[in-house]
This record gives structure tokens, C-alpha cells and sequence, in this order.
């Protein structure tokens, strides 16, 4: 604990003017050109130069003939007034180096101050010339030389390739980080939909509970009092309603959305959903054109919530006592639903993103209340059905919702 303790002391107190990855062969030239290069700046003398330099190269030999995952900086350790020119080299490899090694005890005889630590799999050899107070450092001239090598031209094509390889995989890093973040934030997003929507949903059942308790009580009431009776109820399912669209959002996200298939007669069960949507939508007429009857394998709750979704919006959208046309066609191994309205139609922009999770048309966003969650969470019931859902429509000439669901094979009836 102590050595990586020390380790991680000396990478902190550095101060970085060059880092160069060790690779292959050719960074060898650049990690002497480097070295060459910051000691000049530093205006030690050219044999001092070659010395530092020299013995950079000696040792990023070695590691390159052990591993191609080797890291070179260079930099200034600061001990209270004084100054050394530092050489850091750290790599993983599982074959532990030693300081008899000749590119090592070359280095030792060129640069006496050499140490070299290994923490596990991860070695570091460390290498320092102290500096003249003559040269007279000081933090101006340290953000100069740090400026000096950012700003500096590729020493090669190859350089140039591999300044612009390290600038990619930081891009790519910082991308997948933000990824990571964005993944993070919408999983506390969903847990906090469904705790809320939880915790909601209870109050507002009691108050329908309630609700429906004082209007069937027999008590006489006045008219009135009715009528703020019934707007209750009715509000009162509406953020039902809502609450269970977010908690059907939570589950899709989180993976959990689960159904209960069953074998149903199609052209029953549209029946028994038009029949309650009537009362729900008494300003429409609702009209069908049904094929043959079919059997078909769903979960039956989850089936009806998009055909309430889909009604629902086609209500929403179009004149009082308009026609909504429900029909189904028999298509190979599917039967295809669709149902049409007479409503204000949809641009291209929106037939594109109608499906997509809280999206509201522009047009319609100051006209129209709603959150954009009930034809995203019907487009997932039908795929999960193992169907397509999908829209065609003509701004002021109304929209038709189409989706498939696959028919139950002969071969596989019970």
C-alpha cells in the first residue's frame, strides 16, 4: 500500500510537458527528438542534452521490447526551491523487468538518480537530472514550456498520425463517458417515474373510490353536486389513466413490461372495445368493417390499451360527429387493424416521430393536453406481439393508424 501510495505522490507532484506512448520501433525516435527537445528548451547544454535524451531511449527500448503498452512523460519535479528534468516510463506487462536489464543499467551510468517500482502487474521507472538554479525556473517559464510543446509541430507523418489517433480516442472517450452519463440519468429517471407514479397512483384510486361510493349512495343530492361529482370521476381516471402510462414507460425502460398471452376471437373482442369506447367518445360515430373472424394470440389488457390509445387520439384530433372507421384485412400470416379519421392530419415531420417517447407535434402542443406517452407505449405492445404499428395521413385530411398482429397457425391451436 505504501509503494502505490508513493507511486501515485510522484505522478501527482510531476509536472507534464510531453507524453508520448511507447508503441513500436518509431517511437524511439520521437522519444529522443522530445527529450532532446525539452532540455534545449530548458538551455541545459547539448551534452546534458544527449545524456538526458540518450538514457530516455535506453530504457524506452527496453520496455518496448517487453510490451507495446508503454507510456513516456516528461516533466519538472519540484523539491521546495530546486528543479529536476523528469522521465517517467510506466507499462503493464506480466514479465517483471530489473534493473540488470542493459537498456536499465546503461540509463543507471548515464543518469545515476534511476529508480525503478513495480505494483503488481504495472512497473515505473523514474529517471532525474536536477537543474542549475542558473536556469532560473519559475512558474512563467514552466506555462511557456508547456505552451511551447502543445503548440509544436509533428516531428513526422508518423507523429502527426499518432497526435491525431490520441485525439481521436479522446474523443471517443469523452463520447462514451457522456453515453455513460446520459445512461445514468435516464435510469434515475425511470426509478423516479416509477416510484412516483407508485406512490400517485394510490391516492388518486381512493379518490375515484370515493368518488363513485358518493355517487351511487342513493342520498339525494342536487344537481349540481352531481354534475362536480361526475367531473371528479371522470378527471379522476384521466390521471389514472396517465399515472399507468408512466409506470408502462418505467417497466419498458427497465425491461420489466411483462404479459399474459391468451387465444381471443379478433372480431369479438373489437366488438366488446367499441362498445365500451362509445360511451367514452359520445360525439363520435364509430363504425367497423371487419373480415372474417380470426384468432390471434395477446394479452388482452395490453391489447386494449391500444386500442383506447389509438381511438382516444383519433377522437381528440378530429370535428365533433365525424366518422371513426375501425377495419380489419386478412394479409398472409397477419391481420392487419386500421383506423381511420377525419381529423387534421399530420405533416411528414410528425408521421416520422408520432412513435417516439413524449413527442408532441408543435401544432398541437398549445391546443391539446396530453404528454406524447400513449402511442409510444401502444407502438411497444404491438412489437412485443410480434407485430408493426405504423401512420398515414395528409395535413387537413385526417390520419389512418395501421398495426399488425400475427395470426394463431392452425397447426398450433389448442
Amino acid at each position: 500500500m505504501t509503494t502505490c501510495l508513493s507511486l501515485r505522490q510522484k505522478l501527482n507532484e510531476m509536472i507534464e510537458i510531453v507524453t508520448l506512448t511507447l508503441e513500436n520501433e518509431m517511437d524511439l525516435v520521437l522519444a529522443h527528438k522530445r527529450s532532446m527537445k525539452v532540455a534545449e528548451k530548458l538551455g541545459l547544454t547539448v551534452a546534458t542534452q544527449t545524456t538526458f535524451a540518450t538514457a530516455v531511449s535506453e530504457v524506452s527500448r527496453t520496455v518496448i521490447e517487453h510490451t507495446d503498452n508503454g507510456l513516456l512523460i516528461i516533466g519538472l519535479d519540484q523539491n521546495k526551491t530546486r528543479y529536476s528534468l523528469q522521465a517517467l516510463v510506466t507499462f503493464d506487462t506480466e514479465e517483471h523487468l530489473n534493473a540488470g536489464d542493459d537498456g536499465f543499467y546503461y540509463a543507471q551510468k548515464l543518469l545515476p538518480e534511476l529508480e525503478l517500482t513495480t505494483d503488481g502487474d504495472t512497473s515505473r521507472i523514474t529517471m532525474k537530472l536536477g537543474l542549475p538554479r542558473s536556469l532560473k525556473l519559475d512558474n512563467f517559464r514552466i506555462s511557456e514550456l508547456k505552451a511551447f510543446f502543445a503548440a509544436e509541430a509533428p516531428l513526422s507523418a508518423y507523429d502527426e498520425i499518432k497526435r491525431r489517433n490520441v485525439n481521436l480516442h479522446r474523443i471517443a472517450g469523452e463520447r462514451e463517458e457522456e453515453l455513460r452519463l446520459s445512461r445514468e440519468i435516464d435510469e434515475k429517471k425511470t426509478e423516479f417515474m416509477s416510484i412516483a407514479s407508485h406512490e400517485i397512483k394510490t391516492p388518486i384510486t381512493v379518490l375515484k373510490a370515493y368518488t363513485q361510493m358518493a355517487k351511487k349512495s342513493g342520498e339525494p343530492v342536487s344537481e349540481r353536486l352531481q354534475g362536480l361529482l361526475n367531473k371528479i370521476d371522470v378527471q379522476s381516471g384521466k390521471l389514472i389513466s396517465l399515472v399507468q402510462q408512466l409506470l408502462d414507460i418505467s417497466k419498458i425502460e427497465n425491461g420489466s413490461l411483462q404479459y399474459n398471452m391468451e387465444e381471443i376471437a379478433l372480431n369479438a373482442f373489437i366488438a366488446d372495445q367499441l362498445s365500451v369506447m362509445r360511451h367514452i367518445l359520445p360525439d363520435h360515430e364509430l363504425t367497423v368493417d371487419l373480415c372474417d373472424n380470426v384468432s390471434v394470440n395477446v394479452d388482452r389488457l395490453r391489447m386494449e390499451q391500444v386500442f383506447s390509445n389509438i381511438l382516444g387520439n383519433a377522437a381528440k384530433y378530429s370535428p365533433p360527429h365525424t366518422d371513426i372507421v375501425v377495419k380489419t384485412i386478412v394479409n398472409n400470416e397477419f391481420i392487419t387493424m386500421s383506423i381511420a379519421d377525419r381529423g387534421r392530419g399530420m405533416s411528414e415531420a410528425t408521421m416520422k416521430s408520432v412513435f417516439n417517447k413524449f413527442y408532441r407535434s408543435s401544432d398541437v402542443m398549445n391546443t391539446h393536453s396530453g404528454l406524447g406517452m400513449g402511442l409510444f407505449v401502444a407502438s411497444k405492445i404491438i412489437t412485443d406481439h410480434g407485430g408493426k404499428i405504423w401512420v398515414e395521413s395528409a395535413q387537413g385530411q385526417g390520419s389512418t393508424f395501421y398495426f399488425t398482429i400475427p395470426l394463431i397457425e392452425s397447426g398450433n391451436k389448442s
